[in-house]
């Protein structure tokens, strides 16, 4: 084997490798565009729950006796 064929045959792997690195990368990326958008969406789901509490139990003027079930 020639100093130039082993050379070759490191830049061919390194070039392999490359290609699995920027593959591995696109593919990490999709799932970081995923993820946000799920996390958008929770994000928005909680702030409509948020929205949709009562007035009562968000002014602080809550009474725990109010829950009670009627046979207490």
């Amino acid at each position: 084997m020639t100093h130039t064929t082993a050379i070759d045959e490191r830049l061919t792997e390194l070039e392999i490798k490359a290609s699995f690195t920027e593959d591995l990368l696109e593919q990490l990326n999709q799932v970081i565009v995923r993820q946000q958008q799920h996390i958008d969406q929770l994000i928005e789901a909680v702030q409509q729950l948020r929205q949709q509490q009562p007035q009562s139990s968000t002014s602080g003027g809550h009474n725990p006796r109010d829950e009670l079930p009627p046979h207490y």
